[in-house]
């Protein structure tokens, strides 16, 4: 059996610290430390403790490792994630920006990937999440594990954030 990113449920209680720390990540100075600072600082932390530490770790994050879709360099993104079984679920938020994050194309460019977290590295193989209800229903999950992908989702405007499902691949 293929070792597979640790469990996070978007349902788990959250102590008094972590709720903080999430009101933080909602407000506009999370907002910009998590586009200016911890986007730059966290790739290499990840990478140095094979998923387990970030500035931003008391938020359930995974290292993607993908091919550029233009440059065909390998990328490394730091994401907030939550699992279903053994797929992992990301939120293509891009903070609420108007446009996708870049990470978002490299995704569907090529959807066979590599993910890090809690110390295990594995292959995983992407693709978007069309149904429009299990989109919704995903999105929803994914605003109980990171409240602040609702903020994001209005600030986003008319665009529909992208939701990812990403299964585990040999």
């Amino acid at each position: 059996m293929a070792a597979t990113i640790p469990a996070v449920d978007p349902h788990a209680k959250r102590g008094l610290v972590r709720r903080a720390f999430y009101s933080f990540g909602q407000s506009k100075a999370g907002r910009w430390y998590g586009i200016k600072i911890g986007s730059r600082i966290d790739p290499p932390l990840l990478r140095l403790t094979r998923g387990r530490f970030a500035t931003t770790s008391l938020l359930p994050l995974v290292l993607l490792q993908v091919r550029g879709a233009r440059s065909g360099e390998m990328r490394t993104i730091p994401l907030v994630y939550f699992t279903e079984g053994d797929d992992v679920i990301l939120i293509a938020s891009s903070f609420g920006r108007a446009k996708n994050p870049a990470w978002y194309y490299n995704l569907v460019a090529n959807p066979d990937v590599e993910l890090t977290a809690g110390g295990v590295t594995a292959p995983y193989r992407c693709e978007q999440v069309a149904d429009e209800a299990e989109r919704k229903r995903l999105f929803e999950l994914g605003v109980a594990n990171f409240e602040g992908y609702g903020n994001y989702e209005r600030m986003a405007g008319d665009r529909t954030i992208p939701v990812l499902r990403l299964s585990p691949s040999a």
